[in-house]
């Protein structure tokens, strides 16, 4: 079925690839038609199966992945509209130009595989190369690990739930090595897709045996996340964010009475109390303690001793001074601050940007299990979420995706929530301003959810975690040395067939004459 592709040249062959790479977009949240990659990535093998060049894998892989880009990141025009009149002319740049930056990483990937033999060898050599580009795509150029394969099995539902399961092992970036590998097979024929089939059905059986690993008892406190849903347009009004700033207390006050009164920890998003400075308002710090009748986590901004602002989440524990703060450290290029070596006139947002935080880091708040904290973006950073030395009991996701509409933006960065819960074995719940707001357990079960575009409260009871898995123990690691290890197998494979090309003919050259 792939065998006129395999003879497309030139513009023709950049056509199929940008269509099977815009294809392959299908299989990301939300539509989660994962299928499609048997499609997608057979495809891609075929239209690199008649070359050996690098320079004709590069031109090939770039396509695909500009396909794939340009349709799996296209909501990041809506961050630039709400500035449009500033910013007007990124509109028409910012995502074929942030595709065409990101597809590098997919023409690396074909450019490694073809320096394999077809086949076999191809096929495991795709899956190692995509992996480890995918893991130099989280670290190179700030950053930016958005939609990796991985993320396309977090289907909604027990399915999705069963499918994750895997990733408390491998963590995302092993889902992906493990999806090209089950779709590229089908690329071999009858016994590919019967191995295909076989490496799905053992995934499955793995996932059953995953969810019944048993969590720890629950703290015994209950979450109430609230989503104020404040239009971005309107944060940057300072007589506007006093109203919002209310607005968030009455949707606090009216939990907490549903809640009973107490028991409860407050969750706000990012930048709920913004653009003011928590840390010089002890008023609003009373105020905000005697709504939530015991301890919150409030998204603000508060100033470093540089006089740097920084991106934060603030524990109010009561009505004294701020003791205990978590501040972004991942931040977002362009949007928080201006990389040093692309200096652009472009910065979405108010003043210059924001400081980085540490790292990763616990807080301990008096009456309140351990928490891990992520602040919007940090959350796609698979491996990076957690201070593996003191481990949290939960994780708190503050974000604020109003930047991004009623769009795939919000739906992806939720899958990515999720999937962080089920690498590190812990609860996470995610306070977002306009939605999609959502607590989940350790196994990356919704517990419930707040959608889009509502103004609402959500009271959920803090489930246990899990024993930590190897994903949550050793990090990227793992997935680095599964894609070391399908490239070791690509060449091994390779030099097999060599060698029995060589026998074989070794052999016929020397039978006995009768």
């Amino acid at each position: 079925m792939f065998g006129w592709m395999r003879h497309s040249r030139g513009w023709r062959r950049d056509l199929v690839a940008v269509s099977l790479g815009a294809l392959a977009t299908a299989a990301l949240p939300p539509v989660h038609a994962v299928p499609v990659l048997l499609l997608a990535v057979p495809g891609l093998l075929a239209l690199l199966a008649p070359t050996q060049s690098s320079r004709t894998a590069l031109r090939i892989g770039f396509w695909f992945g500009f396909g794939h880009h340009m349709f799996g990141l296209y909501w990041i025009t809506e961050a630039v509209l709400i500035e449009a009149e500033r910013f007007w002319w990124l509109v028409p740049i910012a995502v074929p130009a942030i595709a065409a930056v990101v597809a590098l990483f997919i023409a690396v990937a074909a450019a490694i595989t073809v320096r394999f033999a077809p086949g076999l060898p191809r096929v495991l050599a795709l899956a190692g190369a995509w992996g480890a580009t995918d893991l130099a795509r989280q670290f190179v150029a700030t950053g930016f690990p958005w939609n990796p394969w991985g993320s396309a099995w977090a289907i909604p539902g027990e399915m999705g739930v069963l499918m994750l399961q895997p990733a408390s092992l491998i963590g995302v970036h092993g889902l992906t090595i493990a999806t090209v590998l089950i779709a590229g097979a089908a690329s071999l024929g009858a016994r590919g897709i019967v191995a295909g089939a076989a490496g799905l059905l053992l995934w499955v059986g793995l996932g059953f045996g995953l969810l019944g690993r048993t969590a720890g008892p629950a703290p015994g406190i209950s979450i109430l996340i609230v989503q104020g849903n404040v239009p971005q347009g309107q944060k940057w009004d300072q007589a506007f964010a006093a109203a919002a700033v209310r607005r968030y207390l009455a949707l606090t006050r009216a939990g907490i009475d549903r809640a009973g009164g107490t028991g409860s920890v407050v969750l706000w998003p990012e930048t709920a109390f913004y653009p003011f400075l928590l840390e010089r308002e002890p008023a609003a710090r009373a105020e905000i303690y005697a709504a939530s009748a015991g301890p919150a986590l409030i998204g603000g901004m508060r100033v470093n001793p540089s006089g740097q602002p920084l991106n934060s989440m603030m524990a109010v524990d009561g009505p004294g001074p701020i003791t205990r703060a978590y501040d972004k450290w991942h931040l977002v290029p362009f949007g928080e601050y201006s990389p040093f070596w692309m200096p652009l006139p472009v910065m979405l947002g108010m003043g210059n940007g924001f400081a980085a935080g540490a790292g990763p880091a616990t807080l301990h708040i008096p009456g309140v299990p351990p928490v891990g904290v992520l602040i919007c973006y940090e959350a796609i950073f698979s491996g990076e979420v957690v201070d593996r030395a003191d481990r949290p009991a939960w994780l708190a996701n503050g974000t604020n995706d109003a930047w991004f509409g009623n769009s795939s933006g919000p739906r992806q960065h939720l899958a990515a929530a999720q999937m962080r819960a089920v690498e590190e074995g812990l609860p996470l719940f995610r306070a977002a301003n306009t939605g999609i707001s959502a607590a989940f357990d350790a196994y990356g079960r919704m517990l419930g959810h707040l959608p889009l575009n509502v103004r609402d409260s959500l009271l959920v009871k803090l489930p246990g975690a899990l024993p930590s898995g190897w994903f949550a123990r050793f990090g990227l690691a793992i997935p680095a040395i599964l894609a070391a290890l399908c490239l070791a197998l690509a060449a091994l494979t390779q030099h097999r067939t060599r060698l029995g090309i060589i026998f074989g003919l070794f052999f016929k050259q020397n039978q006995p004459t009768r």
